[in-house]
């Protein structure tokens, strides 16, 4: 999908008061704000019908698709940018998110990036990005994690594994491209959680901001921190791989940076934190220490506790040396193994 430049194709009226964003042909009415982060902000919008014979809506566009909405409603992506690198990042998001296709991950269904005017005091930004997307209310795994912390709850094995095993399947179809795209943030902050009557969760993993390219062969000291800088802006901490945090000068860098954070992600989704965030609170306590030394504490959890195979599996993916990592297709017949044996 190209990008849209016309003023015409992404119009509002104040965003707080209500108002009403056009994206290409498609007109959306905004509901309310779902949450925001740095110059991005995340709405529930519900589609309105359109006079312009033209504009046949998303349904026209998406016929057949699950992805389209019974009631109408997506979550839109609202992002303020203010120079041609925020404007490139946007693209790249939008053209790396167009490639996949997978029940696990997010589908963006519709896009326009528009120049707005020239940049004022109370403006900063010369265009807006809008990215529109199935809507899923019942938040990410990290918003469920702090409710279930909070009553002291757990989600079961059978639910861990569940839950574990689609972001596997997920992560999967984007290890399978040619060339190989890493997702560079698995996190459970980038993981939608629905919740389904006599079903386990379904899982669906988000945000392509930080996607790109897996393998990267480092040949100098320069080119080994310019991949730390990009990682320490793109990356989350608690779930980044060692070897972007301490990159050697020469190295082969590849889609196993992913398996780290996927194990962290295991580890967080039955203690609903990263398996290294202990040191955040120790006195004199480093974050990065504890992730090149794989200093994992594993916590007191539910009664009965997690199986011993769990920790080990989880252990299996923390390699600090990714050489030693397992690679996705290891995960998936592993966690399989680990379905039937404790989905009984």
């Amino acid at each position: 999908m190209g990008c849209s430049f016309s003023g015409l194709n992404a119009l509002y009226d104040s965003v707080n008061g209500g108002g009403d964003v056009w994206i290409n042909e498609n007109r959306f009415r905004i509901v309310r704000q779902l949450g925001e982060g740095g110059f991005a902000y995340v709405y529930l919008v519900k589609e309105t019908p359109n006079d312009s014979a033209v504009a046949a809506g998303l349904s026209k566009k998406l016929k057949g698709s699950s992805h389209l909405s019974d009631d109408g409603t997506y979550a839109m992506k609202k992002v303020l940018i203010q120079n041609n690198e925020q404007l490139e990042l946007v693209r790249e998001e939008i053209r790396v998110s167009s490639l996949f296709n997978h029940p696990n991950l997010l589908p963006l269904l519709e896009h326009a990036i528009i120049s707005v005017k020239q940049p004022t005091q109370e403006t900063s930004w010369n265009h807006e990005a809008y990215l529109l997307f199935p809507v899923h209310l019942d938040g990410t795994l990290l918003d469920n994690a702090k409710i279930m912390k909070a009553k002291k709850e757990f989600y079961s094995t059978s639910d861990v594994l569940q839950i574990f095993r689609q972001l596997c399947a997920g992560l999967k179809h984007m290890h399978s491209f040619d060339p190989p795209h890493a997702h560079n943030d698995v996190k459970p902050g980038n993981v939608l959680i629905t919740h389904r009557k006599g079903q386990p969760p379904l899982a669906i993993l988000m945000d392509f901001g930080s996607a790109r390219p897996a393998r990267k062969q480092i040949g100098s000291r320069s080119e080994a921190l310019q991949l730390q800088e990009w990682a320490s802006e793109h990356c989350s901490a608690p779930f980044r791989a060692p070897e972007l945090w301490d990159c050697p000068s020469q190295a082969d860098i590849d889609e196993r940076t992913d398996i780290w954070s996927l194990g962290c992600t295991l580890y967080a989704i039955m203690y609903g934190v990263s398996p290294f965030e202990y040191a955040l609170g120790e006195s004199g306590g480093s974050l990065q220490l504890a992730i090149v030394n794989a200093q994992v504490k594993w916590p007191a959890g539910p009664k009965p506790p997690y199986p011993e195979a769990l920790h080990q599996f989880v252990s299996w993916m923390l390699q600090p040396t990714a050489s030693m990592r397992p690679r996705i297709d290891d995960i998936i017949i592993h966690v399989d193994k680990l379905v039937a044996k404790f989905s009984q």
